[in-house]
């Protein structure tokens, strides 16, 4: 008996690397997946049918999975990708939200195509899955029926959490990825789904990219025994995310590399000045902020 018996999945992005790891853990705890899959290069171009690899491996191991070819991007595929769980495979229980593309630069190399087709496919991505997976619960709801095994799965990273040189579009929108984790989770409480964040890492062939990395990218397929660089580490994280263990747990950003799960915590008040009900003055700010906002007394912050 598996996690997620009886339980149809999406995962995006699922052709390699993380999303790969993600499908062929669900499928082992009993989901049914559907695999999607641009089939795309790291920077998004080009079409191709890389989802048929990972269906391929399900299969061979005794799960059930089916391709999809869509852009995840898209409102019309991200439509149809739901309708291919409800309607061919009978319900929908778990998004995972993890296609993503790279497209690296210093802000002032940045192009505007790199800063749209990186927001567009990691931010949007996400957003259009959901939308539609949230529709069709909120429909299910209303109804009478009980959708209290919707879980909806983002794909953060440790950049887009405390930033990272040269990644201005993907820590963006990495960064607008946890905030709408948050912001969905609250809209689908009442309904009894989730909805969470997983941070993970990986030899994937966006981290083999990273000038200076020193990583070759590997499928988590190729690995025999434990390896901190595999990149299905994370999935049985989000196996349990997705399942009824973990009912009681939304709205929150967990980031798991190697044998690590670390709970990130939000943008939260730190240290508070007050004027006093009256007009700050600009010439006093430098020696109040450093010694109680900063807590230092030299002026400026060290990065």
């Amino acid at each position: 008996m598996g996690l997620l018996d009886g339980r149809v999945a999406i995962v995006t992005g699922a052709g390699h690397g993380i999303g790969r790891g993600h499908a062929l853990e669900l499928a082992a705890q009993g989901a049914t997946v559907v695999v999607n899959d641009l089939g795309g290069a790291l920077d998004g171009e080009g079409r191709g049918r890389d989802a048929d690899l990972t269906v391929a491996l399900i299969t061979e191991r005794g799960g059930t999975a089916v391709a999809n070819y869509g852009d995840v991007a898209d409102m019309d595929d991200a439509a149809a990708l739901i309708d291919q769980a409800v309607n061919d495979l009978g319900r929908l229980d778990i998004v995972v939200n993890n296609a993503g593309i790279a497209r690296d630069a210093t802000v002032w190399n940045m192009t505007e195509q790199d800063w749209d087709a990186v927001l567009r496919v990691h931010l949007k991505g996400t957003f259009a899955p959901t939308h539609h997976a949230v529709r069709y619960w909120r429909g299910q709801h209303k109804a009478g029926a009980s959708v209290r095994t919707g879980r909806i799965i983002n794909t953060t990273s440790g950049a887009g959490l405390t930033g990272n040189f040269g990644q201005a579009n993907y820590t963006a929108a990495k960064a607008g990825i946890a905030a709408f984790t948050q912001t969905v989770s609250l809209e689908v409480f009442s309904m009894g789904v989730t909805c969470n964040c997983i941070g993970p890492a990986g030899a994937t062939r966006m981290a083999a990219s990273i000038p200076g990395a020193g990583i070759e990218a590997r499928e988590p397929d190729e690995f025999t025994e434990w390896n901190r660089m595999d990149p299905s580490n994370s999935s049985p994280v989000v196996a349990w995310l997705a399942s009824d263990e973990a009912a009681h747990v939304t709205g929150q950003v967990l980031r798991a590399v190697g044998d690590e799960i670390v709970h990130m915590q939000p943008w939260s008040n730190g240290a508070t000045i007050s004027a006093g009900e009256r007009r700050w003055d600009p010439t006093k700010l430098t020696a109040l902020v450093n010694a109680d906002i900063f807590g230092c007394r030299a002026p400026g912050l060290r990065y």
